[in-house]
């Protein structure tokens, strides 16, 4: 497991070490989830699925897309 230290500025950013950054292949534009549980706080990068996934999972759901729907849908 990679340790390093990272300092937090007065706005309250930091920079990901290099060294944590390459052994989770993060990058620039790369989004990632925080979160917190008792006390510790973790990174993980979020995975971008695959065009060819959400080009599947689009054409399931084109079944919601008539104009019937949206007037049903659009008042809630």
């Amino acid at each position: 497991m990679a340790v390093e230290i990272a300092k937090i500025t007065s706005k309250g950013q930091m920079t990901i070490p290099k060294a944590i950054r390459d052994a989770a292949r993060l990058g620039e534009g790369d989004l990632v989830v925080v979160e917190i549980d008792q006390g510790r706080v973790t990174l993980r990068k979020v995975e971008r699925p695959d065009d060819a996934w959400l080009e599947s999972v689009a054409a399931t759901l084109e079944e919601w897309n008539s104009p019937e729907d949206e007037a049903a849908w659009r008042d809630l």
